[in-house]
């Protein structure tokens, strides 16, 4: 806790950020002390995806750049030129893996829908702005070589969880011609057609100043320049917004920071708040192909 003094010399907690002192900003973002029970839901996470890597035909740890952390696992369709969709995991960029999220190509591959899940560097021994530039290069890749494993690039759909979400968000905010120097060809600038964060992240100045950037390391012009709250987007791509009732008063307010942000834009929105869902179970809902989350997803491409 920041201590700072009254005029009568008492020790007061100090304001780190809007109303917070340190432990109460702390505590906003703590999720696995707010939900003790996160252990369970990644036990069954790994658990689900480990089943369904066996089970279901996959390609693994496909590369699609030199850093040993680039691989990404794809989850092929039944049919041909079938619509993509991308997961980013969760983890506060510093912990879980795609291994852990095999279990949301079970929820798309009835609907026809191939799923890929790319994993990234993770913190400490990676920073932000490395993290970003892969998941950026992981969906570059993915544009230039979905049709090598079925998959439409002009039907791709992104997704994530947590700090997925931020993930996800960067990538929508993203100059992909520019970036895309480092491959043959160019990217097509419009190249996301719909974008869902579930429990996202927006604004990395909260965090920065949050027990969490002992681990991340943020400084503030990198946290300022990886918020997706800060960034230029592209018109009328869609967003889905996924957040739980039982989520912490932060996560409310940045999701509704972002989700403002997007109406300002005039883009189209689509706002879920599922009851009783907390952090963690919220995306339980992924394995099965129809619970109200995947169907929402769908609902929202076919338009």
């Amino acid at each position: 806790m920041v201590l700072g003094a009254d005029l009568n010399g008492t020790a007061v907690a100090t304001q780190v950020y809007l109303d917070y002192d340190q432990d109460g900003l702390d505590a906003q973002y703590n999720n696995r002390v707010r939900f003790p029970e996160y252990a369970e839901h990644f036990a069954n996470w790994r658990t689900w995806s480990d089943q369904a890597r066996a089970e279901m035909p996959v390609h693994l740890d496909v590369p699609f750049g030199d850093d040993p952390s680039e691989r990404l696992d794809v989850f092929p369709a039944a049919r041909r030129n079938a619509p993509i969709y991308i997961f980013i995991h969760g983890g506060y960029w510093y912990s879980l893996d795609k291994a852990d999220y095999s279990y949301v190509a079970r929820g798309m591959a009835p609907h026809g829908v191939m799923t890929v899940v790319p994993n990234h560097g993770l913190a400490p021994g990676y920073r932000m702005d490395e993290i970003v530039r892969q998941s950026r290069a992981a969906l570059a890749w993915l544009w230039h070589h979905a049709a090598d494993y079925g998959g439409d690039r002009e039907r791709i759909y992104v997704a994530g969880h947590s700090a997925g979400g931020h993930l996800g968000m960067m990538q929508l905010g993203t100059d992909w011609p520019k970036f895309d120097h480092q491959f043959d060809g160019e990217v097509s600038g419009d190249l996301i057609k719909g974008t869902c964060t579930i429990s996202g992240i927006f604004d990395l100045e909260p965090i920065r100043l949050s027990y969490l950037n002992r681990t991340l390391t943020l400084d503030a012009a990198e946290a300022a320049r990886n918020s997706p709250l800060s960034l230029n987007y592209p018109p009328k791509t869609p967003l889905m917004m996924v957040v739980g009732d039982l989520e912490s008063a932060e996560y409310q307010r940045q999701n509704h920071a972002m989700a403002a942000r997007w109406r300002a834009l005039g883009a189209p929105l689509d706002w879920v708040a599922p009851q009783g869902l907390n952090h963690f179970n919220l995306v339980n809902q992924l394995i099965n192909p129809e619970s109200d989350l995947v169907r929402a997803q769908l609902n929202v491409w076919a338009r």
